[in-house]
């Protein structure tokens, strides 16, 4: 499986490795408009092929799937050149500018017959999918009330200085993430209130969020970011959770310490991720759940399955952010059926 990949920034150099950790997929070639960039991840990853345009990359072909780790802006020009040269893509969170965007680039993609699967990784974190298929396996019966929390001090703008400079942040980069664990976890939701705060004078952004959830299936949720939380330890990257069941209890606590009561009973597991070979902590968490999502996307392809984290379905985690934007702009509940 041949793979280009077009941005070689700061994040992409996790799907870069993740990449070569997958029997069968190989990347041959990358695109960054930074020459240093390219430059650099050619060498480091013995990648020959590269380009400063993405449509000279596509002009020459020769790869099954496209891998775009580029900012969000230039998604949806990219995706409808992935789809007019009928290739697989995998695409970087957050999807689209808006919804209109969004939709246009899952139209424009299924019209083409290839899958597009949006790299939506937090719900691919070892512990986290540890409590889900725990939930799913019915081990406190049936779920309903759950808190989805990230709440940290971590500099993430040292890495990616450019997210102090949007006028949205946390929602949009972190959020995302988290209501996208709260829809693993819970289903579709109906209708979201949020509130936001920025705490931080130097960015522009929100970097404090919490969104109380109602999912259709019946469950109530609470979902609460922060990157303004001063603590220690610092608890960066891990996504805490706390599930009521019918049956008993489930709990992801820091330390990625599962916990689940049921009858009586206390079951304590430790579901903490492996250090790959590349990673570095505290980044391992998320740099692991970069080579699952990977890992799925191939088998998904080689067994003709539709991923968990498909256009279509990121429709629906992409929908409850600017919810969650009008819902703090306005003081109001949003329902879905709205955006």
């Amino acid at each position: 499986m041949r793979i280009a990949l077009i941005g070689c920034g700061f994040f992409a150099q996790n799907q870069l490795h993740g990449w070569q950790g997958i029997d069968g997929a190989e990347v041959v070639a990358l695109c960054d408009r930074d020459a240093d960039r390219l430059a650099a991840s050619s060498d480091a990853f013995g990648v020959a092929r590269t380009y400063a345009d993405a449509e000279a990359l596509f002009r020459d072909g020769g790869f099954d799937v496209v891998d775009i780790a580029t900012t969000v802006a230039s998604h949806r020009p990219l995706v409808k050149l992935a789809a007019r040269h009928g290739v697989h893509v995998i695409c970087q969170k957050p999807f689209a500018l808006t919804m209109a965007d969004a939709r246009a680039m899952v139209a424009a993609v299924e019209a083409s017959g290839k899958l597009l699967m949006v790299h939506e990784n937090f719900r691919w974190q070892s512990p986290v999918r540890a409590a889900i298929d725990a939930l799913r396996s019915g081990a406190i019966g049936e779920p309903f009330f759950g808190r989805v929390s990230f709440r940290s001090g971590y500099d993430v703008f040292s890495g990616q200085p450019y997210l102090a400079e949007g006028e949205r942040f946390i929602i949009e980069d972190l959020g995302i993430h988290i209501l996208d664990i709260a829809r693993a976890l819970f289903g579709d939701v109906a209708r979201i209130t949020a509130t936001t705060r920025r705490i931080n004078p130097k960015i522009r952004g929100e970097d404090v969020a919490t969104m109380l959830l109602a999912h259709t299936g019946g469950v109530t949720s609470v979902v609460d970011c922060s990157y303004a939380t001063r603590r220690v330890p610092e608890t960066f990257p891990e996504s805490l959770l706390e599930i009521d069941g019918t049956e008993g209890t489930l709990r992801l606590d820091t330390g990625y310490r599962l916990t689940i009561q049921r009858g009586g009973q206390t079951d304590v597991r430790d579901v903490s991720p492996p250090l790959l070979p590349w990673a570095s902590k505290p980044w391992h968490n998320i740099q692991e759940s970069v080579q699952l999502i990977q890992q799925h996307f191939v088998d998904c392809l080689r067994e003709g399955r539709v991923p968990e984290t498909s256009g279509q379905d990121n429709l629906q985690t992409f929908g409850l952010v600017e919810a969650a934007y009008l819902s703090a702009r306005e003081g109001r509940t949003v329902g879905m059926d709205e955006i």
